[in-house]
């Protein structure tokens, strides 16, 4: 069950349609993104390079800038430490070929994820001590890390802290106190004190600023020369952290994505080859749900230095070897996934978890570095908050994902004395704790839980309910102008109410998706295709229209009245670009 909304925000459609040589729809649909300035549409739909943001605006980047390029003609030893995950991966690699550029002597260090842990540690810094390092520039991490830091001073090494995290804090008589590290510069766009017009960047573009801040400075030829190739990490970086593609973002997706289609880095090239992806098909979803995932296999199985090292190849041979294990790492971590999915919905059977408005399931036996792919997995099948737990080297850890309705981090702050170490948002986190009490911990969330059966009901945000046959060639093209879609501009929806299924055809190799002829009340005949559930539409139908509807439809002899949630798209074939309707949400 789901409930369906139709948007109902209020602008001058028709008259952004004239300025902007675009429809009424589309006009809708921008308002929808929550534009309301002509100068914002103007940037969404047009915006170009030059219109992002100064990278000069970041508070304390005169002074990175400066203690970087000191270090650089010293001669100290720089070195990177990044993330293990795409972000940091990216912007680690950014920053290391910047620096190389400029002819320093440096190199990077990626913690590991299971033996290490997330971001700066003790270990890292006193290794970087041992090694004669001078200065440690971080990237995707360094905002909390103020003892680590602390240490690194304390041994007589600079450090500057580059990232895109949440400021810690303390609260004092009602006010938050921000607890900067003790850092040379500290360049946050997050930090209270930043003038930074958008905050929503990722750590590699974080990472890209100090590059161009560094060009502009020095003019350096070479670091000109390299602009388009970190331009494409800063991409693939902002879309596989999730981050939402407005603003700035939106730009830098759309233009990292024309270069990484020109081929500059081997690296992505050869992971694009592998993965049977054209170039001049490649979008933001191939970033998240293809290259994105190859890259973060490594972090999650092995060591993200492997990636690293691919988009480091030198040549196509190298480039193409290290993509393959990547490719076939990522298979690996796609399997145990799907085991671990498996395993979960058997639990949740055996511990009547449905009962529970928080599932806390405990699943010793999985990876933990695979615990969040899991509980993002289990909570869009069930709709509740969810964590995984794992068995790990010391105790127990765990991820969790949340619902909209549901503030995890606030939740878990109120049970706080069940883990030995907590951390996240809203939306997802990430903890450890002792054996013991996971189940004192799952009776306490579901005592403390708010939640009422309306908020575990999904919700369907219809940008335009429209009669297909309003959906033609020309909307479809100029839909196109929206891209890149992801986090924070969806790909539209429009919705139509009964339609009625004459027949269906399955398709694909394991017959996992289907083409349903419907006919419209206005009396055409369109085509839908649908990639969800075809187990669960089966069953919808029976239930609806009794046993053997679903045979029924799939025999061409269906006579079914729908109402649909579909999107609009252009599939090519052979040469031929058509209309194409795609089946998200039915009822």
């Amino acid at each position: 069950m789901e409930k369906w909304y139709v948007a109902a925000k209020k602008a001058d459609f028709d008259k952004w349609a004239k300025e902007f040589h675009i429809s009424p729809v589309t006009a809708r649909i921008l308002r929808n993104r929550d534009l309301t300035e002509e100068s914002q549409i103007q940037k969404f739909l047009y915006g170009k390079l030059e219109d992002c943001y100064s990278p000069w605006l970041l508070k304390d980047m005169d002074r990175a800038v400066e203690e970087i390029l000191k270090a650089v003609k010293e001669g100290l030893h720089i070195r990177v430490i990044g993330d293990y995950d795409v972000d940091g991966i990216c912007s680690s690699y950014i920053l290391t070929k910047g620096f190389q550029m400029l002819g320093a002597q440096v190199d990077t260090a990626i913690p590991h994820r299971i033996h290490d842990g997330y971001g700066l540690n003790e270990h890292l810094i006193e290794e970087a001590k041992r090694e004669g390092v001078g200065m440690i520039v971080t990237c995707d991490n360094g905002i909390a890390a103020a003892p680590q830091i602390e240490l690194a001073n304390s041994l007589g090494m600079r450090v500057i802290v580059t990232d895109h995290h949440e400021v810690p804090y303390i609260e004092e008589n009602g006010e938050r106190k921000e607890q900067l590290p003790p850092a040379l510069a500290v360049v946050d766009p997050k930090r209270s004190d930043c003038s930074y017009p958008f905050q929503g960047i990722c750590g590699g573009v974080v990472a890209l600023k100090v590059i161009q801040a560094i060009t502009e400075k020095t003019g350096n030829p070479g670091l000109i020369n390299i602009q388009d190739e970190l331009l494409e990490f800063a991409a693939l970086s902002t879309v596989c952290d999730v981050m939402e593609l407005k603003d700035e973002n939106r730009i830098l997706v759309k233009e990292g994505l024309k270069r990484i289609q020109k081929g500059y880095n081997e690296g992505l090239k050869a992971l694009m080859e592998v993965n049977d992806i054209a170039p001049d098909r490649l979008s933001a979803y191939h970033l998240g749900f293809v290259l994105g995932p190859c890259l973060n296999a490594t972090g999650r199985l092995d060591t993200a230095k492997r990636a690293l090292e691919l988009l480091q190849s030198f040549t196509r041979a190298d480039a193409m070897t290290a993509a393959r294990e990547l490719k076939d790492l990522n298979e690996s971590r796609k399997n145990l996934t799907v085991q671990g999915i498996q395993r979960a919905d058997e639990y949740i059977l055996e511990h009547h978890m449905t009962e529970d408005k928080v599932m806390v399931i405990y699943l010793p036996e999985v990876h933990e570095s695979i615990a969040g792919i899991i509980a993002g997995k289990v909570r869009e099948k069930y709709h509740h908050p969810v964590f995984i737990l794992t068995k790990g080297e010391d105790g127990v850890k765990g991820s969790g994902r949340s619902i909209e309705a549901y503030h995890m981090y606030d939740a878990m702050t109120q049970v706080k004395q069940f883990f030995t170490k907590y951390g996240g948002h809203k939306l997802a986190a990430g903890l450890s704790m002792r054996e013991e009490n996971i189940e004192p911990l799952r009776i306490a969330l579901n005592k403390n839980c708010t939640l009422t059966e309306d908020d575990f009901i999904p919700r369907v945000h219809i940008d335009v309910a429209m009669p297909m046959g309003y959906a033609d060639e020309a909307l479809a093209g100029e839909l196109a102008l929206l891209e890149p879609f992801g986090t924070g501009n969806p790909k539209p929806l429009f919705a139509q109410k009964n339609l009625i299924f004459q027949a269906g055809f399955k398709m694909g190799a394991n017959k996992t998706c289907a083409r349903f002829r419907v006919k419209t009340p206005e009396g055409a005949i369109q085509t839908l295709v649908f990639f969800g559930d075809l187990e669960r539409l089966g069953a919808f139908l029976n239930e609806k229209y009794g046993i053997g509807s679903e045979e029924t439809l799939y025999a061409g002899r269906g006579n079914f009245p729908l109402s649909v949630v579909y999107q609009v798209g252009q599939n090519t074939y052979k040469g031929r670009t058509e209309v194409q309707y795609i089946m998200q949400n039915y009822c």
